[in-house]
């Protein structure tokens, strides 16, 4: 089956930076969507980083210029490297995958399979 495992989040003070993991198995991958989401307290789980099978990118406006999204297909792996972190970038962050091949790879697609999230908090 599909899993999807998180690391690397933590605390940081603003302006920092931080650069999260995705081990992903059960699937063949390379082959489909993957994003990065994430979700505030009280908030709406937003997209903010998505890659497709051509390793083309797009990021949420909030995001882009500071965080990067990469992988590699080899080690089956997703990160986030995320620079100029701010205190609005605190929330939990979830790996996803887009199992639908017609679906666009864009920030607002709707992920099939989610990681368990790992907790990123930017203080001031």
């Amino acid at each position: 089956q599909v899993q999807l495992a998180e690391s690397g989040g933590g605390s940081v003070q603003a302006g920092g930076s931080l650069r999260l993991s995705c081990a992903a198995s059960g699937f063949a991958y390379g082959s489909y969507c993957m994003g990065w989401f994430r979700q505030a307290p009280g908030k709406a789980r937003d997209g903010i980083a998505t890659i497709d099978t051509d390793g083309n990118t797009r990021y949420a406006d909030s995001v882009k210029g500071r965080f990067t999204i990469s992988e590699d297909n080899d080690k089956s792996s997703l990160y986030l490297q995320m620079n100029s972190l701010k205190p609005e970038d605190t929330a939990m962050y979830y790996c996803a995958v887009v199992d639908d091949t017609d679906a666009l790879c864009t920030v607002g697609v709707h992920p099939n399979y989610w990681g368990q999230g790992t907790q990123v908090t930017v203080s001031s």
